[in-house]
């Protein structure tokens, strides 16, 4: 099952990369804001509450669903590229078997125990 749902999430990033190459935007933006998304583990300076709660918010499709429908109905097509670029690190980190936190620990994710024991 782990080797499906990495599978996946290797299709949702190389159809997040086809689309951002169809974009017109240049791959240097792509590999600058790549990590952006990272900067949620900050949250964790204030708790493993809060901080899951922050880092889930920068790593869950519904806010990058979310930013889309914003795109989508305010007519502001300049965003499509960070919708893009959000999704295929969300992608790429779920494919490396990087979840959501639980609270009770960075380690613990939706996905399983990461890092070691």
């Amino acid at each position: 099952m782990q080797i499906l749902r990495r599978a996946e999430y290797a299709a949702i990033l190389l159809i997040a990369l086809g689309f951002y190459a169809q974009s017109g935007e240049g791959w240097w933006w792509f590999a600058l804001l790549f990590l952006v998304p990272d900067i949620t583990m900050a949250g964790y300076v204030f708790g493993n509450h809060i901080g899951a709660l922050v880092y889930n918010a920068g790593h869950s499709f519904l806010s990058v669903a979310a930013l889309g429908l914003l795109m989508y109905v305010s007519g502001q097509q300049w965003l499509w590229p960070y919708v893009l670029i959000w999704t295929a690190h969300i992608a790429f980190d779920r494919m490396l078997g990087y979840g959501l936190k639980y609270a009770s620990s960075f380690q613990d994710t939706h996905l399983g125990r990461i890092g070691r024991n």
